[in-house]
């Protein structure tokens, strides 16, 4: 047989099978879903990741006819749920929704089972926040310039609360005592719901949670905010100033929501999943109840977004952690 023979024969092989997998690939993202899909939260229910994810399993599974089950497995600051995400078959049946905690744990700990940029295909961005500084209304601290005083008048007597140990509101908080030249009592917790929980009972002085998380809780005056931590006031909170206003000039940490799904997830079942995300997310009554009510400002982004997001994120807060060096509950 001829090389020329032998070529033509090799590249109509080449031409039937891509003829055949095109629509297979094709078919893949069509027939998808077709049981039931998992969403993994690395949190325990309360906080905002669990509440964003059974809003989007409610509105998808009403979309697309098949249930999407809020998998909650918290623990490790959100490693240890998100671990098991990259167990699962990368078929297009689990995902992951992350907090900001996603982008600290690589220099937070030490050995952690998977690496956050090679072992996840991104999804999506939906959302930032600003965090706010929050007290019950029966304590003296109306600005944050009044916790200041506070704690540089009696140290260690003012404790707040974060999601966490090098949590992203650690972070922050610590940044913040360094610059103002006070010192707080850190109280982590393993979420945004058991911490909200001991700041309404009064167990801890100050929180520093998501917007999202502690607005509903101002709104009704069970809180009151005393700073936020982007660079500008957040719309949620248009009365709180940010710390920017505060004597910090130019501070801003941002709370962020991502989803991300096991690597070698089929593209064409990650772009399915991404187009029905949208569609979910431009909902106007789920836009405004994320907005209004939750304090996030939607960001809906394309894969490559959260993946440069998140590496970008993880070099600023890795830093934070190895000056101070910050170590895990």
């Amino acid at each position: 047989m001829s090389y020329s023979i032998l070529r033509c024969g090799v590249n109509a092989a080449c031409a039937m099978l891509a003829f055949i997998v095109a629509p297979l690939a094709s078919g893949q993202a069509t027939a998808w879903p077709n049981k039931p899909v998992r969403f993994i939260v690395p949190f325990p229910p309360g906080g905002t990741v669990d509440p964003l994810a059974r809003l989007l399993g409610t509105r998808l599974t009403a979309a697309l006819g098949q249930q999407f089950i809020v998998d909650n497995r918290p623990g490790g600051s959100g490693s240890i749920g998100t671990g098991l995400a990259t167990n699962a078959a990368p078929d297009g049946y689990t995902y992951v929704f992350v907090f900001d905690t996603h982008a600290v744990n690589p220099s937070l700990l030490p050995n952690l089972p998977y690496d956050t940029l090679k072992d996840f295909a991104p999804v999506m961005l939906v959302g930032t926040s600003p965090m706010a500084i929050s007290t019950l209304p029966a304590k003296p601290y109306r600005t944050f310039d009044d916790v200041i005083k506070a704690a540089k008048a009696k140290p260690g007597s003012i404790s707040y609360g974060s999601i966490g140990s090098g949590s992203l509101g650690h972070l922050t908080m610590t940044l913040v005592e360094r610059a103002g030249g006070f010192k707080l009592v850190h109280v982590p917790y393993k979420g945004g719901g058991p911490m909200t929980v001991d700041i309404l009972g009064g167990h801890i002085e100050l929180a520093i949670g998501s917007v999202a998380l502690l607005v509903p809780h101002v709104t009704a005056n069970r809180l009151r905010a005393v700073a936020v931590t982007g660079d500008k006031r957040s719309h949620a909170m248009p009365d709180v100033p940010a710390l920017a206003e505060q004597g910090f000039p130019g501070f801003s940490a941002l709370a962020w929501w991502g989803i991300f799904a096991p690597a070698a997830t089929p593209k064409p079942v990650l772009d399915r999943f991404h187009l029905e995300l949208v569609k979910t997310l431009n909902q106007p009554d789920l836009r405004k109840q994320l907005t209004e009510q939750l304090g996030m400002d939607l960001r809906v982004s394309d894969p490559a977004t959260l993946q440069k997001f998140t590496a970008t994120e993880m070099e600023r807060w890795g830093k934070v952690v190895r000056e101070y060096a910050i170590r895990a509950d």
